[in-house]
């Protein structure tokens, strides 16, 4: 194969030139799904305020959101997928590099205000309203992320070649991964489009969660969760993929 033909079918299967299509939305998706798992946390945390130390909390959202600001920026920017996958650019790309700067932005507030924080009669109340003006573009991000879910499944995107370990099985099926992944993307648009409501009347106190803080917890919970433990099964199954397609 030379060199500026990325992709080839030769009669033994798939065969891939990697050095012109570096792939690490492995690390970008187990980050998200921890990311996601994060708030979650988080929110627990505010509600016993004995276990609430927000330097912690701090730190880990700068650990994630430079992960995904790093990796979400490089490839919104330099379409590293462009040779075969040029629209996972965008879907994996640009939601990275969002919600890595807002884990960013939390990072710095957590960190510069915990004495503010801590201090205040209510700490959960007081991040909620300080949270409020980003709930715009969290509704943005939401709406994003189904019009990707619907995308793959109208394209049937996401589906493995055959040459992948495990995912790939399901390549004469391709509406299987489609579906999957398609349903995380539209799990976490459900906690985004509800993240603005779910701030508003936000307590630390109150003995429930409201109605539409609940579902928007659940629906960033199931997706974090499968954002994690894909992301760390694709470690398996991309090495294999590299291996099983290179020349």
């Amino acid at each position: 194969m030379e060199r500026g033909e990325p992709v080839l079918m030769e009669a033994d299967g798939l065969i891939v030139d990697w050095t012109l299509m570096p792939t690490y939305n492995t690390i970008m998706s187990l980050a998200a799904g921890a990311g996601l798992l994060w708030i979650l946390g988080l929110v627990r945390a505010l509600r016993k305020p004995g276990e609430f130390a927000p330097e912690g909390w701090a730190l880990t959202a700068a650990v994630l959101g430079s992960i995904l600001t790093l990796t979400g920026a490089h490839m919104t920017l330099t379409w590293p997928l462009a040779a075969y996958f040029p629209f996972d650019n965008i879907i994996f790309g640009e939601p990275s590099l969002g919600f890595g700067v807002l884990l960013l932005a939390a990072a710095f507030l957590l960190w510069r205000r915990s004495a503010a924080i801590t201090a205040a009669p209510d700490p959960g109340a007081h991040l909620a309203r300080t949270a409020r003006p980003l709930g715009i573009f969290v509704f943005g991000l939401g709406l994003a992320m189904f019009g990707i879910a619907a995308a793959g499944m109208v394209f049937q995107l996401f589906a493995a070649p055959p040459e992948e370990p495990i995912s790939g099985a399901f390549a004469e099926y391709p509406w299987v991964e489609a579906t999957f992944m398609s349903g995380l993307f539209a799990l976490v648009g459900v906690g985004a489009v509800l993240f603005p409501f779910a701030l508003r009347g936000f307590d630390s106190a109150g003995p429930k969660l409201r109605p539409v803080a609940l579902v928007a917890g659940i629906a960033w919970g199931l997706a974090g969760l499968a954002f994690l433990l894909f992301g760390a099964l694709n470690y398996f199954t991309h090495i294999g993929l590299i291996i099983n397609t290179t020349a």
